[in-house]
């Protein structure tokens, strides 16, 4: 349970006023936690569901511990992708600035010269990526001897990616009485050894665990075929007309596709590409902040922890590979107790995989179908298309109690032609005497003209009628057939 105020938990006067002008007031249940231990010194791996402000509570007790006085690199951030790092890097700028700290992004896909004349300015806190970081240590441009505090940001991920053997070796850099943090919001194995190697006598704290997708998120599945996807995918974006969408990519290769489909449809739609340069990747996030494009498509590495203020929608076109990946890709939406829906589109074939994660999540994950303008469940959808299925008997029922149900039944009715503007009323037709002899009191009917003879033109005519009409919708077809008896 998060305490009344920051004060309470050990942060001083200068960072809450600054907590108070962004807006946030009170504490979170991971920051309430993991602030007193921090800045007790011990050893923390957290585990929390995303956007439950984890950057927060790593970074605040952090920079109050830095000592501004020395010029020497005293703490390290180490994020997955470039992205996060940058993510990382605003916030730390925004609370370090009033309190005097330095910070220094060290980020691969940026000019290694430009970071390594940027290191002349003393930066205490570097926030980056482990390639990078790896990189300029073994140029010997970063010196890590001084470092007390080492955070591994979305650690899950980092050791994931195959980094396990260069943050080991930056461990390896850092000053004996370092303190070293985990934050995630899944729990792999790897991280179970990593601390048991590394960390001496770790706080492990665990925030709902049985909860690892935020309550506020809405989360449904549809069925498609592979081939009717975009079409799908397209039609869900026309009806729910969110502000923007994160759409999620198992395959790289399938991006450019994706992007020139959804294009062609009229969206504004970029990618985040994991082989694309650190300023086209930036400028593109940009843009989908600022909202001049509505559509985002990304794998899982390149939208990795990820904070985009407000995103309303996620759509998976294509299910998760595991239910951590859902976990993450979730957690893009609904942050800080917003609310937000999460789509996943699936073949028949995958559909095993929504009952998988269901169970493993806990979550209500159901599946709902368009119609008529609306996202509706199968039994809404039942509901909304009973009068068209049970037409007929609903009708002979209501028709029995005096009170019809659903339609109405139609009335047969010969049609008629109303006179046109410029046109004679026709007279009514009176009835013409029967044609020969007819017998007092007899009931025969009256004798019947002779039928006309079917022209070669007319029989031509007819088949060309009826070829016209194979495949017309009924109400076309009675429209030509009223117009042929009006002839």
């Amino acid at each position: 349970m998060s305490k009344q105020n920051w004060m309470e938990l050990g942060i001083n006067e200068t960072l809450g006023a600054k907590l108070e002008e962004n807006g946030i007031m009170q504490p979170t249940s991971i920051q309430a936690e993991t602030i007193p231990l921090l800045l007790a010194g011990r050893d923390v791996s957290a585990r929390s569901q995303t956007g439950t402000g984890k950057t927060i509570a790593y970074l605040l007790p952090l920079l109050q511990q830095v000592n501004t006085g020395s010029n020497a690199i005293q703490a390290i951030i180490l994020s997955p992708t470039q992205e996060l790092a940058m993510q990382i890097v605003r916030v730390a700028e925004s609370y370090a600035a009033p309190i005097g700290v330095r910070v220094q992004q060290l980020i691969g896909g940026a000019a290694l010269k430009r970071q390594v004349e940027k290191l002349k300015l003393h930066p205490q806190l570097v926030i980056g990526t482990p390639g990078r970081i790896h990189e300029l240590l073994k140029l010997r441009k970063l010196k890590l001897h001084d470092v007390r505090f080492v955070v591994v940001d979305e650690a899950d991920q980092v050791f994931h990616l195959g980094s396990t053997s260069e943050v080991e070796t930056l461990l390896h850099a850092t000053g004996k009485e370092r303190q070293i943090t985990f934050f995630s919001a899944t729990y792999p194995e790897v991280m179970a050894r990593f601390e048991g190697r590394w960390m001496r006598d770790p706080a492990r704290i665990q925030i709902t665990p049985e909860q690892r997708v935020s309550e506020t998120i809405e989360n449904y599945y549809m069925l498609s075929d592979k081939r009717d996807k975009t079409d799908t995918a397209r039609r869900l974006v026309r009806l729910l007309k969110p502000s923007s969408a994160l759409l999620f990519l198992n395959d790289t290769d399938n991006i450019s596709n994706w992007e020139s489909k959804l294009a062609y449809e009229g969206f504004t739609v970029e990618a985040i590409y994991g082989d694309a340069d650190k300023q086209r990747r930036a400028a593109t996030l940009a843009r989908f902040r600022e909202g001049r494009c509505q559509l985002l498509l990304a794998t899982d590495v390149a939208a990795r922890g990820l904070d985009i203020e407000g995103l309303p929608l996620v759509i998976q076109l294509d299910p998760a590979i595991d239910a951590d990946h859902y976990v993450h890709r979730a957690g893009r939406t609904g942050r800080m107790g917003r609310p937000g829906t999460v789509v996943t589109i699936v073949t028949p074939q995958e559909l095993f995989i929504m009952d998988k994660f269901r169970k493993q999540l806990g979550i209500a994950l159901e599946e709902r179908v368009m119609f008529r303008g609306k996202l509706l469940t199968n039994e809404q959808l039942r509901e909304a298309t009973k009068p068209f299925a049970s037409r007929e008997g609903e009708t002979n029922a209501g028709a029995k109690r005096g009170t019809p149900v659903g339609r109405t039944a139609a009335v047969e009715t010969k049609p008629v032609r109303i006179a046109g503007a410029g046109e004679k009323t026709p007279k009514p037709q009176t009835a013409k005497p029967a044609v020969g002899r007819a017998v007092a009191g007899s009931e025969m009917p009256a004798a019947k003209a002779a039928p006309k003879p079917i022209t070669k033109a007319k029989a031509k005519e007819e088949r060309k009628r009826v070829g016209k009409n194979k495949g017309a919708p009924k109400w076309l077809k009675a429209k030509r057939e009223a117009d042929k008896n009006d002839k």
